[in-house]
């Protein structure tokens, strides 16, 4: 049993990590920085509960979600271990659990391994990683893509420093809105996801707003996503737009909200990521190409379009699990094209 003060006033915690010297910390108190996600009513979420509550029942559903959650510090410790506590687990066929249900582990920036989850699995788990001597380093945490995360407690050895973590490059996070496919369905594990692999790649914090069959640009989603504070707009929701005439109804009505609001915000437009289009597949693309072209004869210079095709150049058909969710290859894919615009234009 550990020492109670060493974790929560209020609950005691107990734990089958075999390390004499380990010490929990509660992530919500410095030096521990969470990102991408906060906590409210005793669990962490994407976006206000009341809010996603007024959009639809999926996005409440799916608002607690832990995609795009990261926490970030600085320790010595040999060791890192987690303490997890979670209400709602995603398990899928077809979706690896250490994507759905897992963290993974950053060490300065590089990938050290990740934290899976017993395939048993019911409302949380313990795991501990080794990253060797004891020296400072930079920890990153990415939360589960799939699952709802109520507490999450980092062991480190009991005389490790820690410290807190240099911010995010950008002051201001990406945005992205968009289907299953931007909440991060089918990765492996969460530091896989396209939106973590650009937040690699510039440093650049970032917010997950995918809902998994449920992003259809509902206008209580337009006014809370035009309000927030943000240093780039991404979206793609082709997938969830029911209809042909859903998202032409609803598309440039997005983009014109959100330029109201924002008249210099970078705005880059996707298309759904896949190679070879039906015929209903390229006239969404083409309605989506003509709020782009649209922004652009009206004069303006910072909105931006991205092809799916072009998010599928690096895999062609060969980057799914099921011809629409991608693999670790198809998000490395999406993530490349993505990249290759953020530092063309310098956003």
């Amino acid at each position: 049993m550990l020492d109670i003060s060493k974790v929560d006033g209020n609950f005691t915690i107990e734990t089958k990590i075999d390390k004499k010297d380990i010490k929990f910390y509660k992530i919500d108190e410095a030096p521990f920085k969470v990102y991408g996600v906060f906590k409210e009513n005793g669990k962490y979420r994407r976006m206000p509960e009341d809010i996603a509550k007024s959009v639809s029942e999926g996005v409440y559903v799916l608002h607690s979600n832990t995609a795009g959650g990261r926490v970030k510090f600085v320790t010595d410790s040999p060791y890192i271990a987690i303490h997890a506590k979670m209400d709602g687990l995603g398990k899928m066929p077809h979706f690896a659990l250490t994507g759905s249900a897992g963290f993974d582990l950053y060490v300065d920036n590089y990938y050290a391994k990740t934290f899976v989850p017993p395939f048993e699995v019911e409302d949380g788990y313990e795991s501990i990683i080794d990253i060797g001597k004891k020296e400072c380093r930079e920890i990153t945490i990415n939360f589960p893509l799939y699952s709802n995360v109520c507490k999450l407690y980092i062991g480190l050895q009991d005389s490790a420093s820690v410290s807190e973590a240099e911010p995010y490059k950008n002051a201001k996070p990406i945005v992205y809105y968009g289907s299953s496919i931007t909440q991060g369905g089918c990765a492996s594990r969460p530091g896989m996801s396209y939106q973590a692999i650009v937040s690699r790649a510039f440093n650049y914090d970032y917010i997950n707003l995918g809902f998994s069959g449920n992003a259809k640009a509902e206008d209580e989603m337009i006014d809370y996503i035009k309000n927030l504070d943000m240093s780039i707009f991404v979206y793609d929701y082709d997938h969830n737009a029911p209809t042909v005439e859903h998202l032409e109804k609803t598309h440039e009505k997005m983009f014109k909200a959100i330029r109201q609001k924002h008249p210099l915000l970078p705005v880059i437009m996707m298309s759904r990521p896949k190679h070879f289009l039906t015929e209903e597949e390229k006239t969404r693309r083409s309605i989506i190409e003509t709020t782009y072209r649209n922004a652009i004869l009206s004069g303006d210079k910072n909105v931006y379009f991205i092809d799916g095709e072009a998010l599928t150049e690096l895999c062609k058909d060969s980057g799914t699990v099921d011809n629409c969710h991608p693999t670790d290859f198809g998000f490395a894919s999406m993530a490349k094209a993505l990249t290759e615009v953020i530092t063309c234009y310098n956003l």
